[in-house]
């Protein structure tokens, strides 16, 4: 994307599934130029994972959405001596193998360096490059399960939890961007690439912050509590007459305005409620107070009254309601269309990143498999027609 944010940024993608590809398409989103390598005849493994629109993966189309794409058979020695010519015009590499893979294959980080030392080379794995478990394949269940999230995630006496998307993937390909951007700063300035080495099991034990501080401090371990927050309350969802409805009143000022809202000033000065560790200690009676209230109410009616008086709240969206939410899908544009080839007027799951003065393109459709072979290569790396052709017999290209 022309006058993006990475404009002129050129990255080589190798990842395939989820988090490696999710990086991948944030740099692309802020108009890094993204070559998406892929292996002849087969692809990334998520071109063959549902949904399907006309045969296509809309799976793979929203991670791989921007980028140029090009097949190359690492395995084969000519296809290596190809991939390192690329690596002397690349900014960046990504990939998300089985730590051992890429050295496996003589294109570690130690080899590619010496071809182009400004490199930066970003790994995302289940479990990282170092340590006595960096062998182990992970996937986002593995993250989440190792990294401690399953184990608060659900209701009080019910079994560990998954959280419905993917949060292990998403959070390390999100860690994944950020460290080779920081590792980008850093070689425009000193000339020197780096490798960054992202795990999803650290993405995940990251991201639990104050519940393993608890542990830290307290030795308590925290366990799964539905949606109430260890730190403030009210802060959960509540029963309506229709479905629940979230209320994060999460500080002394906003309860009182709850307690306005319900006509119920006796609420601010009952001892068991007073302050934030008190309505903590007593959430269980406390969300059977606001409860007596709420039951009278549908979700709708609930959160439209919180609106109104200033405090944090909202309906507990199903998908269909989001894809049609008037603030999220217009001016936050959370869910643009893009014009696919095979695919047609595909509406795409955006990135959350806003620029003022680089506004971000996620239209820009995923490539076919190997749909811009002839492009690179004969562009970018002056190869013939007949050579090409070749590469392409020879099962490299």
């Amino acid at each position: 994307m022309a006058n993006g944010l990475l404009d002129g940024l050129v990255v080589l993608d190798l990842t395939r599934v989820l988090a490696g590809p999710f990086a991948g398409m944030l740099l692309a989103d802020m108009g890094a130029t993204v070559y998406k390598v892929e292996m002849p005849n087969v692809g990334d493994d998520s071109r063959a994972m549902g949904p399907f629109v006309n045969k296509q993966s809309v799976y793979f189309a929203n991670f791989n959405r921007g980028k140029i794409g090009i097949t190359l058979n690492l395995k084969a020695p000519e296809g290596k001596e190809i991939f390192k010519e690329l690596v002397k015009k690349a900014d960046v590499l990504i990939e998300n193998y089985r730590p051992g893979t890429m050295e496996k294959l003589g294109l570690g980080y130690d080899v590619l360096k010496e071809v182009n030392p400004k490199l930066v080379y970003g790994a995302v794995s289940g479990f990282g490059h170092t340590g006595p478990y960096s062998k182990r394949p992970g996937y986002d269940i593995v993250g989440q399960a190792m990294g401690g999230l399953m184990s608060t995630s659900g209701w009080p006496g019910g079994a560990p939890t998954r959280t419905g998307t993917p949060m292990g993937d998403v959070l390390g390909g999100l860690n994944l961007a950020v460290g080779v951007l920081a590792a980008v700063v850093k070689a425009k300035s000193s000339g020197m690439g780096e490798k960054v080495d992202i795990s999803l099991v650290d993405s995940v034990v990251s991201s639990m912050q104050n519940i393993n501080m608890i542990y830290l401090t307290t030795g308590r371990i925290p366990e799964r509590i539905g949606n109430r927050y260890e730190s403030t309350y009210p802060y959960d969802s509540f029963k309506t007459k229709t479905t629940d409805v979230i209320i994060g009143a999460g500080n002394d000022k906003l309860y009182g305005l709850l307690c306005d809202l319900m006509e119920r000033p006796d609420l601010k000065v009952d001892p068991r409620f007073v302050h934030v560790v008190d309505r903590v200690a007593n959430h269980a009676a406390m969300k059977e107070e606001i409860e007596k209230w709420t039951i009278n109410y549908t979700m709708d009616e609930v959160a439209t009254m919180l609106d109104q008086h200033g405090i944090p709240g909202c309906p507990i969206n199903t998908i269909d309601r989001l894809v049609a939410d008037p603030h999220i899908c217009g001016d936050r544009n959370m869910f643009p269309y893009c014009e696919h080839p095979e695919m047609g007027h595909l509406r795409m799951t955006n990135s959350a990143l806003r620029f003022t003065n680089h506004p971000t393109d996620p239209t820009v459709p995923a490539p076919l498999l190997g749909q811009h072979n002839k492009d690179i290569y004969e562009g970018i790396l002056g190869m013939t027609e007949e050579k090409i052709a070749e590469l392409q017999a020879k099962g490299i290209i």
